[in-house]
């Protein structure tokens, strides 16, 4: 099962999440629910450093990733950044809606 963590602030604010787990829907290399969930992740890191300028903080390896928000972002770029965020738990929904049984998503507030 692949569990996310949406790492909110108190305020409700996104400042990141983390990514655990393989899905087991099917074999590697023919899992769908992996690769929706890779493809919107990695995306959104990737659209918040082009898109913001903010290089999240982040760690990858096989079956994990976790990003966050730099202490000190850019003027202006938090807001833009965490629409993307908030753009991500939207697509992780959609892909846990159909197929809840291999995702589960938490929110936890630091």
């Amino acid at each position: 099962m692949i569990i996310v963590s949406v790492l909110r602030r108190k305020d409700n604010g996104i400042l990141g999440f983390e990514v655990e787990g393989h899905a087991g829907y099917a074999k590697s290399g023919e899992d769908i629910v992996c690769a929706g969930v890779s493809a919107v992740t990695v995306g959104t890191v990737n659209s918040i450093e082009e898109l913001t300028g903010i290089v999240m903080d982040s760690k990858m390896k096989n079956g994990f990733l976790s990003a966050s928000l730099p202490s000190v972002v850019p003027p202006g770029a938090l807001e833009r950044a965490e629409l993307l965020l908030a753009s991500l738990v939207v697509m992780l929904r959609t892909i846990e809606d159909s197929y809840g049984k291999y995702i589960q998503i938490q929110e936890v507030t630091i």
